[in-house]
């Protein structure tokens, strides 16, 4: 017995190890502090249509150099960052389904939830069918501009035109 305890101690020790060699230090693929995200929507433009409208001069771009117009289309990603003191900044970015893969076509901050100082509570989509086929997106972020207060949900819309609205919830 107490051998048969020994094999089974040596043999599970040996397989720690060779999986802690073999895994990887630092696979981070998201920063802790992002706190919540979605992606839901739908967009498109032939190729010359410029990114969401209020995108940092910062944004990555994925339009075709040579200025040749191509269809792109893709989704919309929608996530809140922790920040040091707690609060939150939401940050709406389009993503292009491209040949290689989905790939960053811009980012901006919401500067309406960024005034409200918020502490996000969640961010949920219309529904959890994925993509839509119909351009645009509604999510509704759900936040707390006192900590101990109840949260409040807030809209975010995305008209087919590329108009983005952010108000409190009405129902």
């Amino acid at each position: 017995m107490a051998m048969r305890r020994i094999l089974m101690t040596s043999l599970l020790l040996a397989g720690w190890s060779v999986t802690a060699e073999t895994a990887p230090a630092q696979d981070v693929f998201l920063p802790a502090s992002v706190i919540f995200a979605t992606s839901t929507g739908y967009w498109e433009d032939d190729g010359n249509a410029p990114d969401v409208e209020r995108a940092p001069t910062g944004a990555e771009s994925v339009a075709n150099p040579e200025g040749e117009a191509a269809q792109r289309h893709g989704y919309y990603k929608l996530f809140a960052v922790r920040q040091p003191d707690r609060t939150s900044k939401v940050y709406l970015q389009q993503i292009a389904q491209t040949e290689t893969g989905p790939a960053i076509a811009s980012t901006i901050e919401l500067q309406e939830f960024s005034d409200l100082k918020p502490y996000v509570t969640d961010i949920r989509p219309e529904n959890s069918n994925g993509i839509i086929k119909q351009p645009g997106l509604f999510a509704t972020v759900y936040l707390k501009t006192d900590p101990a207060a109840e949260p409040d949900g807030w809209t975010v819309l995305i008209d087919e035109f590329g108009d983005i609205t952010v108000e409190k919830a009405t129902n």
